[in-house]
């Protein structure tokens, strides 16, 4: 029998029956290894920081190309959200004492957002309101000859407009979630008039302002019958027809990032449901539902619309949509399509 070296039978002696050398050399055993895996990491991070194999020279330049593609996406669709949320139209100065049909500027008060102004058609005394909203980037001045073709069937109208006076550095639209407020503004200043039918409104838009029109509709028993235009269920879809039509839609990270900083921006509406979930509270409310062929993402979700919606409905489809770009003819069979709705859901 081999008897082991005296040295080897006294450390094992140790291990087995002395705690405490043995707790020693497990915590140095321990300590070793964490170590070694120490040493392991920093040499990583070395190879990482100043790489010198094709591996790590690879992963080096694929971190660096996301880094910079994360940060210029940032950059860019804030910047884009910025121009989308700032358009640049706006009002043109209209003489309203020589224009015919004797319109008035009046003006009302949005609650936390101050004063706007609209103008004012005066038709048969008591007779309802029909309001005009206009679209994307549109001023109110575009629709002064469909506000004539409806003021001379009788009706009063009103031309409101959404973006706000001030510096560009303000946010001028929310592509509809401030907007109906301005809407139900204008439409409560307007029920304190005694020349109209304070009981009876009714509400024409396009994109914008249709949603605009849409949204009161389903929460305002006054309106009592609605034609919009090119309309969408949220406010996100319009942003991402809008960022399309800058040409960079369909780049990585852009969309996304657009909306989530849309989003940012209009926090305080995040809780605000899609048309479609509302729409049930429109029905026995006339409406007209246009669809334009030449704007062919907001057809198919106003197609949408018009199949969820309640009765009673009607449907339409333009080949060329935006009143303010029609031609001559175009416009006038427009508006006698606006105006025969009108006259047969909402008697004057």
């Amino acid at each position: 029998m081999i008897t082991p070296p005296g040295a080897y039978v006294a450390e094992n002696y140790l291990f087995r029956h002395v705690p405490i050398y043995a707790g020693y050399c497990n915590e140095f055993a321990v300590l070793t290894c964490a170590a070694g895996r120490l040493k392991a990491d920093m040499a990583l991070l070395s190879e990482l920081r100043y790489p010198t194999r094709w591996y790590s020279k690879s992963i080096a330049a694929i971190l660096a190309v996301s880094f910079f593609m994360f940060v210029a996406a940032a950059i860019i669709s804030g910047f884009l959200v910025y121009n989308i949320v700032t358009p640049r139209s706006g009002n043109q100065p209209i003489d309203l004492s020589s224009f015919p049909g004797h319109p008035e500027q009046i003006s009302y008060s949005v609650e936390n957002l101050g004063k706007r102004e609209g103008w004012f058609f005066p038709g048969l005394k008591s007779a309802p309101t029909i309001l005009l909203c206009p679209g994307y980037g549109e001023g109110r001045e575009e629709l002064l000859p469909l506000a004539t073709a409806l003021q001379e069937q009788g009706y009063n109208v009103t031309l409101v407009q959404f973006t706000g006076e001030g510096p560009k550095s303000t946010i001028e639209t929310t592509l509809g979630y401030r907007e109906v407020q301005e809407l139900r503004a204008a439409m409560s200043s307007l029920a304190q008039r005694t020349d109209v039918d304070s009981s009876r409104f009714g509400l024409w838009g396009t994109d914008l302002g249709g949603y605009a029109a849409l949204s009161l509709a389903e929460s305002d028993p006054r309106v009592r019958a609605i034609a919009i235009e090119s309309v969408y269920d949220r406010p996100q879809e319009m942003l991402r027809i809008l960022v399309n039509r800058y040409g960079i839609g369909s780049l990585p990270l852009l969309p996304r990032f657009a909306e989530k900083g849309f989003e940012w921006l209009n926090y305080s509406d995040a809780g605000v449901p899609p048309l479609t979930q509302r729409l049930p509270r429109l029905a026995g409310v006339p409406k007209l539902f246009i669809e334009a062929s030449d704007q062919p993402e907001l057809s198919q979700v106003t197609s949408r619309l018009f199949v969820a919606a309640p009765e009673p409905k009607e449907r339409a489809t333009l080949l060329r949509g935006n009143y303010a770009g029609m031609l001559d003819d175009e416009k006038r069979s427009y508006e006698n399509r606006i105006a025969s709705f009108f006259l047969s859901n909402l008697p004057r």
